[in-house]
């Protein structure tokens, strides 16, 4: 039986970096973080992976667990998404005030597609974080 999402996990190129931008800037909290080396062969057989190198992090935020990944072996490639691949995938962040977290986060380093979008009943807008990631703003007006 599925008890419900436990949490995400993305990639960031620099797990300082993702900790500064996730913690200080999103406002999430560390719950803990951890080095994997190549010879953790329980953990490469659990992400199929065997004799990855990776650093990360998990933080806690309202309603979410957020999981960052550092890998550094085998070297990862840029799999960035394009709005037009199936499923698009991307995180989406209930806030309130989207135009002030708009602004906040275009500052701190996010680029948005535009300016919050108005569907009557929810404001919404797409943006990339620093490393790329997709991150969707939500306010339900």
């Amino acid at each position: 039986m599925i008890k419900g999402v436990h949490h995400i996990a993305i990639g960031v190129p620099d797990i300082e970096a993702g900790l500064a931008f996730y913690r200080d800037v999103i406002g999430f909290e560390l719950d803990w973080r951890s080095d994997i080396p190549s010879d953790n062969d329980k953990a490469g057989a659990a992400v199929g992976l065997p004799g990855f190198e990776a650093r990360m992090a998990m933080l806690k935020g309202p309603n979410i667990s957020l999981e960052l990944w550092q890998y550094s072996r085998p070297e990862p490639r840029d799999r960035r998404s394009n709005p037009a691949d199936l499923g698009y995938p991307h995180m989406a962040l209930a806030v309130e005030d989207i135009e002030a977290e708009h602004a906040r986060l275009s500052e701190a380093g996010m680029t948005f597609v535009g300016p919050p979008v108005d569907f009557g009943q929810q404001k919404a807008i797409y943006g990339r974080d620093p490393f790329g990631n997709v991150i969707e703003l939500l306010e339900e007006v």
